[in-house]
């Protein structure tokens, strides 16, 4: 799930240096991630785990790190899915 999640990264998060430099805890919005491209990086995930994020989980600390992104995704998408 990481791999993917670095990918759509690299994809949308606009970031100055790629995903597979960062660690799963380093602040994404320190490496440059604007809330525009957090968006972006939302709807990527959306598509990419066929799952949708609530109201809830739409917020900076959703968003914040590799760590906490993998963290909704496995809380939204099937078991089987998340391994």
């Amino acid at each position: 799930m990481t791999e993917t999640i670095r990918k759509l990264i690299d994809e949308h998060g606009r970031l100055s240096i790629p995903a597979t430099a960062l660690t799963d805890e380093q602040d994404l919005y320190e490496s440059g991630l604007t809330s525009f491209a957090a968006v972006q990086l939302m709807l990527g995930l959306e598509n990419a785990f066929d799952i949708e994020f609530p109201e809830h989980m739409l917020n900076r600390r959703s968003f914040a790190s590799i760590a906490s992104i993998a963290a909704c995704v496995s809380e939204l998408t099937p078991q089987q899915l998340a391994s």
